[in-house]
């Protein structure tokens, strides 16, 4: 892992340092919105072919929280395991 000169994000288990990533994206995301970011052409041609995928068949897939806790759940497991928990 890189080293940073503040903080050492090594102290931090793998499902903190996730959240902190998403944490951090979402900050960058509600300070900038789109104009900053902006999608090239291949990008939005994905996203336009994936909402039309979710049009078509709204009940595939799960939501992202679900999705989210469901990692999160299983990294912290995975990481007792290793500590003998």
């Amino acid at each position: 892992m890189a080293k940073n000169a503040h903080f050492d994000f090594s102290r931090l288990s793998p499902a903190e340092r996730i959240q902190l990533a998403q944490d951090l994206w979402d900050s960058v995301e509600d300070a900038a919105g789109t104009e900053v970011l902006p999608l090239t052409d291949e990008q939005r041609a994905e996203l336009d072919y994936r909402l039309a995928d979710l049009h078509a068949a709204p009940d595939d897939g799960s939501p992202w929280e679900e999705v989210k806790d469901h990692l999160l759940t299983g990294l912290l497991e995975e990481n007792r395991q290793k500590r003998g928990v």
